[in-house]
């Protein structure tokens, strides 16, 4: 059995959980440097500014909160840590690179970037490689962020065509979804990390895959619905003034 990852420590206890705060000084710092970075490039755009700084908060949450601890327990935590990168630290970040001074370009290579990213970590072999070492488990995340800023930059820009927008933002979860259907029905557990961590908290490991997976094919739609709506209202507006 893999163990788990020295960062944010052991897999914590029910009971000790609300205790498991994240105080990396490197990790804060680091926060702290992108929040100013953003702060600056985004003076004179207060939109821009309020979402990158919420995405800062969210960043925040997902690996200062004891959820980072919990991620060392439970894969369902993991799925949401994951979430929380993806759909919605990412596309708050990406309002910060909305400048129109060339066209939004094709989604295309950003999606399949995305996708990629996220089933490659999701591909047992390299989730334990990500268990097991530092520098293994910040590639993980920075790989899952930057594709991600990459993706909703490309859909969101106000400058994207819309019917290509909203088709790119259809597919991307199309995949979300098949890979949650997987983790839901498969007839086995996936994570041997996980295998002795998942009991103080009442799941097998089995239980624990499939609620990571509910969690993927369920509630991570809703982000993309949101997107899908915002894309569709912006084009409306557009053909509506040109009327």
């Amino acid at each position: 059995m893999m163990p788990p990852s020295s960062y944010c420590g052991t897999p914590p206890l029910p009971g000790d959980l609300w205790l498991r705060w994240n105080l990396d000084p490197v990790l804060l710092l680091g926060i702290a440097a992108a929040g100013i970075v953003l702060w600056r490039m985004t003076a004179g755009a207060p939109p821009a500014r309020r979402s990158a700084m919420l995405g800062v908060g969210v960043l925040l949450a997902a690996f200062v909160s004891p959820l980072c601890a919990l991620t060392n327990a439970l894969f369902a935590a993991r799925t949401v840590h994951h979430i929380l990168l993806i759909l919605t630290a990412a596309p708050l970040l990406a309002a910060a690179f909305r400048a129109e001074k060339h066209p939004a370009g094709s989604p295309l290579p950003a999606l399949l970037a995305a996708a990629a990213i996220l089933w490659f970590w999701h591909w047992p072999p390299a989730y334990a490689s990500a268990l097991s070492s530092d520098s293994v488990y910040w590639a993980m995340q920075a790989s899952l962020l930057g594709s991600a800023i990459w993706f909703w930059h490309r859909v969101l820009r106000p400058s994207a065509e819309p019917v290509t927008a909203l088709l790119t933002i259809l597919a991307a979860m199309a995949q979300m979804g098949l890979l949650g259907a997987i983790l839901t029905f498969a007839p086995a557990p996936f994570y041997a990390a996980h295998f002795g961590t998942t009991a103080p908290f009442g799941f097998s490991p089995q239980e624990d895959q499939q609620l990571a997976g509910l969690i993927m094919w369920v509630p991570a739609m809703l982000p993309y619905f949101l997107a899908g709506a915002l894309v569709a209202r912006r084009a409306w507006r557009r053909d509506l003034s040109l009327a």
